[in-house]
């Protein structure tokens, strides 16, 4: 067995043997609490700034309320998938409200934000369609298309010439989807979704965009990237987590009705999955309610992003093109970034390492994530543990004096 393909194969992977005989390893790290802006880690408190709950709803007393209250409604799943026995009210209701909310005629609710991409965009793209990705585009996006028999194009990040060159390429009467984040989840920055939907409404393309980390962030009321462009109308699809602001699991796309009929028909991955559990469905139900009721929320978590932002800016470190509650921070090595990880971790604070080859190693980063719910104070002892662990692995700081 010890010479057998399978062990040949995964034993050739020896990253992780490395990055752990070295102290190193930042993965799979082991929470003993609540996702707060305060976790525990081995027994030890540490400030989280590498979470996707932008809102902080996800220990919220009227969220936990509610997602308790449908565990006793309607037990803890649904045993089975949508499309056959496993469809509540409480999904139709979540499907209308999310439909409403960010202004299209029905929505369909997955049992995850990859679901959601691997189901929608597999379904859509048939063999003589045309599928046009950015390069940042997350995994789920590019994993759907793979499922999909459609030709894929894909664009430097951002390049809208390239786009266009790409998009002018193709029959103007076929099926062209141009699939974009609203905002890309490691650096932060917005799609240019006024340039993209010009350029599909001048080649006949339809627009899809994942508004994963953009849905109760971006947009009056937190209605995401379309509403913050004001250019719903011009996008046909918008999908979104519940794992990020909704402070639950799960996804949905949004659409006009007939085309959320035609994929509650068609997406293998809503078809062929369990439905979203009743406590999860809830959940999102809970925030969802908090989020329009309390927009207030979102104006603080942008407080706290332009205060980390300064703070940061001030402190010498280079920060990637973020226009977001994602502050993306440079290293610029892959081994400095992981012990950085480290140093922090030691100081207290919790963040994510992003390397190659998620990203080139020369544009290696730490991801620092903003919440609504983080103090000041909170914000202050992240920046200044930075400073340190910077000092401790000898990342150059461009203006140290004013630290």
């Amino acid at each position: 067995m010890n010479n057998s393909p399978l062990n040949k194969k995964v034993n050739s992977f020896t990253t992780v043997k490395k990055l752990k005989s070295a102290g190193i390893y930042p993965f799979f790290r082991v929470l003993q609490s609540d996702q707060d802006t305060e976790v525990t880690i081995g027994g030890k408190k540490v400030l989280m700034f590498g979470s996707n709950s932008y809102l902080g709803l996800t220990n919220n007393e009227y969220v936990k309320e509610c997602s308790q209250k449908a565990i006793t409604k309607y037990g803890s799943g649904c045993a089975g998938s949508r499309f056959l026995n496993g469809n509540l009210d409480l999904h139709i209701e979540l499907e209308r409200q999310l439909a409403e909310f960010v202004g299209k005629e029905a929505a369909l609710v997955f049992s995850t934000g990859y679901q959601v991409n691997l189901g929608v965009i597999s379904a859509l793209g048939g063999r003589n369609d045309y599928l046009f990705l950015d390069e940042r585009d997350h995994a789920c996006i590019i994993d759907g298309s793979r499922l999909a028999f459609s030709k894929i194009f894909k664009y430097g990040h951002s390049d809208m010439g390239l786009l266009e060159k790409h998009l002018k390429s193709v029959p103007r009467d076929s099926f062209k989807l141009i699939v974009t984040d609203g905002v890309f989840s490691m650096e932060g920055d917005i799609s240019l979704l006024p340039e993209i939907t010009e350029l599909a409404e001048k080649y006949n393309a339809s627009v899809y965009v994942d508004d994963a980390h953009a849905l109760g962030v971006l947009g009056p009321g937190g209605r995401g990237t379309a509403a913050h462009f004001g250019l719903t109308d011009k996008v046909d699809l918008i999908m979104g987590t519940f794992s990020k602001s909704l402070a639950s699991i799960g996804g949905f796309i949004a659409s006009d009705a007939n085309v959320i009929e035609y994929l509650k028909h068609h997406a293998r991955s809503l078809m062929f999955s369990a439905s979203i559990s009743p406590a999860a469905a809830a959940s999102a139900l809970a925030a969802l309610t908090i989020l329009k009721n309390h927009p207030e929320i979102i104006d603080k978590l942008w407080e706290n992003t332009r205060y980390a932002m300064e703070l940061f800016r001030n402190a010498g470190f280079e920060l990637g093109p973020t226009e977001t509650p994602i502050i993306p921070i440079y290293i610029r090595d892959n081994d400095k970034t992981f012990r950085m990880a480290k140093a922090l971790l030691e100081e207290g604070i919790f963040v994510n390492p992003v390397v190659s080859p998620a990203v080139p190693s020369d544009s290696s980063i730490i991801r620092f994530s903003l919440m609504a719910t983080h103090s000041k104070d909170q914000i202050d002892f992240a920046v200044e543990s930075f400073r340190k662990a910077a000092q401790l692995i000898d990342v150059p700081l461009t203006v140290s004096d004013r630290v």
